[in-house]
C-alpha cells in the first residue's frame, strides 16, 4: 500500500495557461499530475478547474518550448516527455486567419492551426469553393512584398477593413468540413457559363458554407483594374534572384500553421503553387478560374513572368474586355432560363448510348492513326553552322517525326527520326512578322537537345503544333482532343493578329480606357498613353465577342503558352561548384540557370529520376537520374524542404487521373514530399 507521502512524491505540479476569447477566463492554472496521467486527463482536470459551461471540444494543449501540439490524448505525460518545467497552453485549435487571395481581396476565416497545412488548405478551399486544393498552398509574404507599401501607410495607421471579406461563421470553426455535397460529382453547384455566377437553384448547396450568393460573386468576379499608382507601388522582381525571393515563404505542407510560427490573425497569401491545373471546368470552377486569372494577371502586370510587347497587348485587351464585362449590369444578373440538372443530363446521355443512337459529341470511328506530311524548315541551334533553316519533307505519325531530303524519298530511310513523347514544346511565334516556329526540346542523358521547326502559315502551324503537344503527352492525332487543340491554337493566333481596320477617332475618344492599368509599368513608360490605348483597342477587336468566362480561360491559356510559364526559381549552390546558380522547378523538369546571364545550362527531367532525398544535417538535396547522372545542391534563398516539396508535389500531381474518386491520397503526398524525414 502507498502512503499519502509516497503518492505526493510521485506527483508534481504542472502549470497550464488557458488561452480563451473571454479575458476573464485567461489565467495560469496549477494542476497536481503524475507521469502516468494521459493528456486527455490533464484537459479534463483543466475544464473542471475552469468551471465554465461551454463546448471545449476544439481546445487542445500546445507545448510552447517544443513547438508542438499534444493531440494524442491517450498518450501519458511520460510518453510525451512532459515534465514540471513544460510550458503548456490550453488553446483553441481553430483560429482566425487573414488570407490574401490572388485577386488581392483579403478574406478572414477560421482555420485549423493544429492540422497539417495540406489538410488546412483543403478546408480553406472547401470554404471558398475552390476545387483541386492540392494545387494551392499558403505563402508567407517576403519582406519585399509589402516594402513599398509601408512608406505610404505611415500616414494611415488604421488598416482598411472594407476590403476584408469576413467568413467568421465558417463551419470549420466547429472542426468539421464544409458540406461534402459541394464536392460530390453530381451535387456540384452549376454556374452560368457567361458570367460565372452560381445558378440560384444550386445556391441551396452552399447552406453549410459561409459563402452566400453575394460572397460567391465577390470571389468569382474579377476586381477592377489597378491604378498605375498602385502598380508602381507593388514589388516588381527585376532579376531571377528577385523572383527566387518571392518563392522562399511557401509553408511546409507536412506541419501545422502553429508549428511554423503563424499566429492568430496573421496575413498569408493563398496562391496556386503547382502550375498543373487539372480538370478546369467552367461549369463548376467559377471561383477557381477567376482566382487563376487574377494570379496570371498580376504575374504579367508585375513582370513576374516575361512576355513580348505583342503578348502584353493581347493580355491588356483581354483584361480590358473582362473588366468591361465584369462591370456590366446585365452580366451580373442571374440567367432566367432553367438549368438542366447534371444527373438528368448524365441519364439522358446514357439513354442515348443504350438505344444505340448518336450522342451530341460525334464520335468518329478511327481505324487508323492519321498522319501529317508536309515541307517544313529545320534548324539546330547547337550546331556550329552558318546556314539558316533548311527545308525537308516531314512526316508526323504516332508520336514521332521523321524527315527526308524530299517527298520522293519518304518510303526510304529518314535522315533522322525524332521521338516527341516527353519532349518540351515551346511556341516561337510572331504573327505580325509572319513567323510560325516550334521549338522541340528533346531529352537526352545530359540535358536537352533543341530542334527548331518553321511552318509556312497559321494553319500548318496549328496542325503541327497540336500534334506535337499531344505527342509530348503520349497521345496521337487519333485522340479526340486533337481537333479542339488545333482550333484553340488558331483562335489564339487570331487574337495576336491585330485587326487592321482603323478605329474612328471619335469612337476612340468615347472609349473610357486608362491603358496604363492594363500593362506593366515598364511597358507603359515606352509609349504615349493615346498610342497605347489605340493599340489595346485594336487588339480588343479580336476578343470583343467573347463571353466573360471564356475570356478568362483564354487569358490563362495565353499565360500558359509563355516560355517561362510554370517555373519557380530558387538560388542554390550545386555540389562542387564555386558560384551560385538559379534552379528552376517546373511540373516535369529541373533546369540549372546561370544566375548572372539567365542562360539555361542543364535540364533534368522528372521522368528520368530514380530517387531523391535530403541530407538534413547539411541541408542538401540529392537527386539520382538514369544513366548514372546525379546532382546535389544546397538552397540559399529558402529552406531545402521547400524545394524538395516542390519536386515531390509535382510528382504527386502527375499521379492524378479523372477515373479516380475525388479523395486525395494524403499519405502518398507526404511520402513524396517528406524527404525521408
Amino acid at each position: 500500500m502507498l502512503s499519502s507521502s509516497d503518492f505526493a512524491s510521485a506527483s508534481w505540479e504542472l502549470v497550464v495557461r488557458v488561452d480563451h476569447p473571454n479575458k476573464e477566463v485567461q489565467r495560469d492554472i496549477t494542476l497536481q499530475v503524475s507521469g502516468d496521467l494521459h493528456v486527455g486527463g490533464v484537459m479534463l482536470k483543466l475544464v473542471e478547474q475552469i468551471n465554465l459551461a461551454q463546448d471545449w471540444s476544439d481546445f487542445a494543449l500546445w507545448w510552447e518550448q517544443k513547438h508542438c501540439w499534444l493531440l494524442k490524448t491517450h498518450w501519458t505525460l511520460d510518453k510525451c516527455g512532459v515534465q514540471a518545467d513544460a510550458k503548456l497552453i490550453f488553446t483553441p485549435q481553430h483560429k482566425m486567419l487573414r488570407l490574401r487571395l490572388p485577386n488581392v481581396k483579403t478574406v478572414r476565416l477560421r482555420v485549423s492551426f493544429s492540422a497539417v497545412v495540406f489538410k488546412a488548405v483543403g478546408q480553406i478551399c472547401k470554404t471558398l469553393n475552390i476545387r483541386r486544393p492540392e494545387e494551392v498552398s499558403l505563402l508567407k509574404p517576403s519582406a519585399d512584398y509589402f516594402k513599398k507599401k509601408k512608406k505610404k501607410d505611415k500616414s494611415n495607421k488604421e488598416p482598411v477593413i472594407d476590403d476584408v471579406l469576413s467568413l467568421e461563421s465558417s463551419s470549420a470553426s466547429s472542426g468539421s468540413l464544409v458540406n461534402p455535397g459541394l464536392y460530390s460529382k453530381t451535387m456540384t453547384p452549376t454556374y452560368d457559363p457567361v458570367n460565372g455566377t452560381p445558378v440560384s437553384s444550386t445556391m441551396t448547396w452552399f447552406s453549410d458554407s459561409p459563402l452566400t450568393e453575394q460572397n460567391c460573386s465577390i470571389l468569382a468576379f474579377s476586381q477592377p483594374p489597378p491604378s498605375p499608382d498602385v502598380l508602381a507601388d507593388m514589388f516588381q522582381p527585376r532579376s531571377l534572384i528577385d523572383k527566387a525571393k518571392l518563392n522562399a515563404g511557401w509553408l511546409d505542407s507536412s506541419r501545422s500553421l502553429m508549428e511554423q510560427g503563424i499566429q492568430e490573425d496573421d496575413q498569408l497569401l493563398l496562391r496556386f503553387k503547382y502550375y498543373t491545373f487539372f480538370d478546369l471546368n467552367p461549369q463548376y470552377d467559377a471561383v477557381r478560374i477567376n482566382q487563376l486569372y487574377e494570379q496570371a494577371r498580376w504575374a504579367v502586370l508585375l513582370e513576374e513572368i516575361d512576355c513580348t510587347e505583342e503578348e502584353m497587348l493581347i493580355f491588356a485587351a483581354l483584361q480590358y474586355h473582362i473588366s468591361k464585362l465584369s462591370l456590366s449590369a446585365e452580366n451580373q444578373a442571374l440567367p432566367a432560363k432553367a438549368e438542366v440538372d447534371e444527373v438528368e443530363a448524365a441519364l439522358s446521355d446514357l439513354e442515348v448510348t443504350l438505344e444505340g443512337g448518336k450522342a451530341d459529341s460525334t464520335l468518329k470511328d478511327i481505324t487508323d492513326i492519321p498522319k501529317l506530311a508536309d515541307y517544313l524548315r529545320l534548324f539546330r541551334p547547337k550546331k556550329l553552322i552558318l546556314k539558316d533553316f533548311k527545308q525537308y519533307w516531314f512526316v508526323f505519325k504516332d508520336t514521332s517525326i521523321a524527315y527526308f531530303k524530299n517527298k520522293e524519298l519518304e518510303q526510304g530511310e529518314p535522315i533522322e527520326k525524332l521521338n516527341i513523347r516527353g519532349c518540351e514544346i515551346v511556341p516561337d511565334v510572331n504573327v505580325t512578322g509572319r513567323k510560325f516556329g516550334i521549338k522541340l526540346l528533346i531529352p537526352v542523358a545530359d540535358g536537352m537537345n533543341e530542334v527548331s521547326l518553321r511552318c509556312e502559315d497559321e494553319n500548318q502551324y496549328a496542325q503541327w503544333m497540336a500534334a506535337c503537344i499531344l505527342a509530348s503527352k503520349g497521345k496521337t492525332m487519333a485522340d479526340s482532343s486533337y481537333q479542339p487543340e488545333v482550333l484553340n491554337i488558331l483562335s489564339f493566333l487570331r487574337m495576336k493578329n491585330r485587326s487592321s481596320s482603323s478605329l474612328m477617332t471619335s469612337s476612340l475618344e468615347s472609349m473610357d480606357i486608362n491603358p496604363e492599368c492594363f500593362v506593366s509599368p515598364r511597358c507603359a513608360k515606352k509609349h504615349k498613353s493615346k498610342q497605347l490605348a489605340a493599340r489595346i483597342l485594336e487588339a480588343h477587336q479580336n476578343v470583343a465577342q467573347m463571353p466573360l468566362v471564356e475570356a478568362k480561360l483564354r487569358f490563362i491559356q495565353a499565360w500558359q503558352s509563355l516560355p517561362e510559364f510554370g517555373f519557380t526559381y530558387y538560388l542554390v549552390r550545386f555540389k562542387g561548384s564555386k558560384k551560385d546558380d538559379i534552379l528552376g522547378v517546373s511540373y516535369n523538369r529541373l533546369i540549372r540557370i546561370d544566375a548572372v546571364t539567365g542562360i539555361p545550362i542543364t535540364t533534368w527531367r522528372f521522368a528520368n529520376m530514380k530517387q531523391w532525398n535530403v541530407n538534413w544535417e547539411i541541408r542538401q538535396v540529392a537527386i539520382e537520374f538514369d544513366q548514372n547522372v546525379s546532382i546535389a545542391f544546397t538552397c540559399l534563398s529558402a529552406d531545402c524542404k521547400v524545394v524538395h516539396e516542390y519536386i515531390g508535389g509535382y510528382i504527386f500531381l502527375s499521379t492524378r487521373s479523372k477515373d479516380q474518386n475525388e479523395t486525395l491520397d494524403e499519405d502518398l503526398f507526404h511520402k513524396l514530399t517528406g524527404g525521408q524525414d
